[in-house]
């Protein structure tokens, strides 16, 4: 991911990113997640602890902040044949569903903390253990001060942000307050320069980012995106057997990484799923092997005052 170094760079204006500066993070963005799911970084163990937006790409949350998971009982009655709705559909459905709950969050102040516990099950493609972890991280709403990463069991101490740093999206509430809830205006803005030939998948991407967290969404700011990407056109419906325990659907878009995960009855936003493998040394070249599916969801998020503090 040291393709984000030059997000660094960036001036944090009142304004926010310039329009070129925006468009720009997004094909750096596109390219560092690929890399990030795939694992083609042999120097993945030397990346820099200070890369902006390490807590949102590499430690990612699976659920959208504010969009607790509840846990229900579910039988053959409960789940829709996929045949009877599209991708599109899901996702507007997802959006009712997010309107219809509301937020369980309180607004976070600026020198707060998302607290959140992720879980991670990795299934290698080609058979093979299936690996678990459970981690718990801090991380600063505005990044004035020092967070703490958990990422597949190994702690990380983040610094602050520096002077010029800045993360996108953003995670304190007033920049999101900005953002707009239309879907056709949130989906422009996901798609930035809409005649590059790749501005559907940057959209979706920029719409993972956005719905990745932890950060907690202003009314009708996680709804306008689920609805902005149910417009993107080749958007399309996965079957998946289990999310912690529910029956699941995925909506995916073609190169990208990405998979959300929605349960079949409800449509609540369950967690995210990525397409991986490992990097391998052979006849020194670096190849990659041992596919798997790696998901997460998100078990809990609270916002506090304090490293270390949850309920």
């Amino acid at each position: 991911m040291d393709e984000l170094m030059m997000v660094r760079t960036w001036d944090t204006d009142r304004d926010g990113l310039s329009d070129p500066a925006r468009s720009a993070a997004r094909a750096r963005l596109e390219a560092a997640m690929a890399k990030e799911s795939e694992g083609v970084a042999p120097r993945a163990g030397r990346l820099s602890r200070r890369i902006v937006l390490r807590t949102g790409l590499a430690g990612v949350t699976a659920a959208a902040a504010g969009a607790a998971i509840v846990t229900l009982g579910g039988g053959s009655d409960r789940t829709p044949r996929l045949a009877a709705v599209s991708a599109a559909d899901v996702l507007r459905r997802a959006a009712d569903r997010t309107r219809a709950r509301g937020g369980d969050l309180p607004v976070p102040r600026d020198d707060q903390y998302f607290y959140t516990r992720t879980r991670i099950t990795r299934v290698p493609v080609k058979g093979g253990r299936t690996r678990t972890w459970t981690d718990e991280s801090w991380m600063s709403v505005d990044g004035s001060k020092p967070s703490l990463r958990q990422e597949y069991g190994k702690v990380h101490h983040d610094p602050p942000l520096g002077r010029h740093e800045v993360r996108w999206p953003p995670t304190v509430y007033s920049e999101l307050q900005a953002m707009p809830t239309d879907p056709d205006e949130l989906l422009a803005r996901f798609k930035g320069n809409d005649s590059a030939p790749n501005s559907d998948v940057i959209a979706f991407m920029e719409g993972c980012m956005l719905l990745m967290g932890p950060r907690v969404m202003p009314p009708g700011l996680q709804a306008g995106a689920f609805e902005a990407l149910s417009r993107l056109p080749r958007i399309r419906l996965e079957d998946e057997a289990d999310v912690s325990g529910r029956r699941a659907v995925g909506v995916s878009y073609p190169q990208a990484s990405f998979t959300f995960l929605f349960d079949r009855g409800t449509y609540d936003y369950l967690g995210l799923r990525t397409r991986g493998s490992s990097p391998k040394k052979v006849g020194g070249e670096w190849k990659q092997t041992n596919p798997y599916l790696e998901t997460r969801t998100l078990e809990d998020i609270e916002v506090v005052d304090r490293v270390g503090q949850h309920g």
